[in-house]
């Protein structure tokens, strides 16, 4: 059930949704729940014992809340009200817009804050009581009255909730640097709290668009002048320096250093799938090494984790985290990157209702519903999207669906785990791709080890579904090539799969050279062993 806050109406843009490719479009997804899941993997260790490089942060819960395992701050909660204006398409530098988000937070203060930053809580306080003007000309004034009097007034906490501001304005720099701008000062309006905010939503612009992180230091030549060189040596600073150099990182300089440090100080892995090693796990080694500066902890992995997912996509991101991540108001991941890609849409759904129908449309191509056994496990059946649709469900405990399905629950009437893969069924629109069908079959192993009957679908059950179904069978010690000649026996396909690197990525998970020739299964009814 999602509360009030994602629901609320402020004048849409006119105008049609940025033009995305796949790939950026699976980047964008990536930035609210990088940011959650940085804050969730923090939350535990906030303002305790800093951890060693030898020592791995989880999901655990606890920390200041005491929080929920997987559960997310503040951080995101505060992301969270601003990503449900932006998310329908509003202009975040309007009058409208600015009073909504300022509700928004009265709303999230009143009833939904498990903590608070001291700045915050004091801005968000006088304005409560602040007599003359709107919402938001009440906070505005009351955090330029803050900061004036205030010595320390640049506080981390516009800089954490900040990526979804870049996200609304993909094909507007100038427009991004306007709104990071007046968002950071609805609570933090001092220079410092700008700078950080235009810095970072520079990166996070770039990174999807482009998939590097080159934007945060171009973001510099949207600032003064003057300002231009601290910036470049407070950069080259982190660069240099292991993230917890900055002890005293609730200042927002010291918070995006920190950041930065575990960014770029953290190898990116090679791609060498036979071990294990994935580009894509960069993000989550450096939002790990972001936990690891110690004292505020969740809002360094929070703001590391927008600029990570932005980078890496949320294909990047661990399903184990996707799967643990919850938070005021009631959100888990599918709400978040619903929230991120419709502020990347300028709040418009595609042609089948993706990604806010409760269900999108099934095409005709996907056939009729079916299931079956998988040939190494019965535990494990193997299906397609229109399945999730019929009466007749199948008795199971799990779904891992390799397409989109939409909001809602697979099977209502049932309370099966939900486990939502990124995969796209087109060669070249899968940057992680090693990585993806590596989580995915490890996916069905955890379930299937937990006792748990699982269902494995995409959309027509021809191509993703066999390649992770074959991945599967691999990790219980069957050859790639059997493996996939099982599976496409067992669904009772003839032809090749439409996306031949899939089948590839079995291979070289499994230490193999693909063959030249791929295994055709001797041809039989697509419909024979159909259940």
């Amino acid at each position: 059930m999602q509360s009030k806050l994602v629901d609320i109406e402020t004048a849409p843009l006119t105008g049609t949704a940025h033009p995305l490719s796949a790939p950026a479009t699976d980047r964008a997804a990536g930035v609210l729940l990088g940011a959650a899941c940085g804050d969730a993997l923090g939350v535990p260790y906030e303002f305790s014992r800093r951890l060693h490089a030898d020592e791995r942060p989880a999901m655990i819960g606890g920390g200041l809340g005491p929080y929920e395992p997987g559960e997310y701050s503040d951080d995101t909660q505060m992301h969270v009200c601003i990503a449900a204006v932006a998310s329908t398409g509003a202009d975040l530098t309007s009058p409208s817009a600015l009073d909504q988000i300022a509700r928004n937070f009265h709303q999230w203060r009143d009833g939904g804050a498990s903590d608070i930053g001291n700045q915050t809580r004091t801005v968000l306080g006088a304005a409560k009581r602040h007599r003359t003007g709107t919402p938001a000309q009440a906070m505005l004034a009351e955090a330029d009255a803050y900061t004036t009097r205030t010595e320390f007034s640049a506080g981390n906490g516009s800089l954490m909730r900040t990526g979804i501001v870049a996200l609304a304005y993909l094909d507007d720099v100038e427009g991004m640097a306007r709104a990071a701008t007046v968002v950071s000062s609805l609570t933090h309006s001092d220079p410092e709290c700008i700078e950080a905010c235009i810095l970072w939503c520079s990166g996070i612009r770039t990174a999807v668009l482009e998939g590097t992180f080159d934007g945060v230091r171009e973001g510099i030549t949207l600032l003064p002048g003057h300002r231009q060189e601290i910036w470049h040596a407070r950069l080259d600073e982190a660069e240099e320096n292991p993230p917890h150099h900055w002890a005293r990182n609730g200042y927002v300089v010291t918070a995006l250093q920190a950041a930065w440090s575990a960014i770029t100080r953290t190898p990116v892995p090679e791609l060498s799938p036979e071990r294990g090693s994935f580009p894509a796990q960069h993000f989550q080694l450096a939002t790990e090494a972001a936990v690891r500066a110690g004292n505020d902890t969740d809002t360094v992995a929070a703001i590391a984790g927008a600029l990570l997912g932005a980078r890496w996509g949320v294909s990047a991101i661990p399903l184990a985290w996707q799967q643990a991540v919850n938070g005021w108001p009631n959100l888990r991941g599918a709400e978040l990157v619903r929230l991120a890609v419709l502020t990347a849409r300028k709040g418009l759904d595609d042609a089948d209702g993706w990604p806010s129908a409760p269900r999108v449309k099934i095409p005709a191509y996907a056939g009729k519903a079916f299931a079956v056994y998988h040939p190494a496990d019965p535990g494990v059946r193997l299906g397609n999207l229109p399945l999730t649709e019929y009466v007749g469900q199948p008795p199971v405990d799990a779904v891992v669906s390799l397409c989109r399905v939409g909001q809602s629950p697979v099977f209502p009437q049932i309370d099966a785990e939900h486990v939502r893969v990124w995969l796209i069924d087109k060669e070249g629109e899968n940057p992680n791709l090693h990585y993806v069908v590596d989580q995915a079959a490890r996916q069905v192993l955890r379930l299937r080890q937990e006792g748990k009957r699982v269902l494995l679908h995409c959309v027509a059950g021809r191509s993703r579904t066999p390649a992770i179904a074959a991945a599967y069978s691999a990790l219980l010690g069957t050859n790639p090539r059997t493996a996939l000649e099982e599976v496409h026996t067992a669904l009772g396909h003839w032809a090749l799969p439409s996306h031949p690197q899939l089948h590839d990525a079995v291979y070289e998970l499994a230490g193999q050279t693909p063959p030249s020739t791929r295994p055709r299964p001797a041809r039989r009814s697509f419909f024979r062993r159909r259940r």
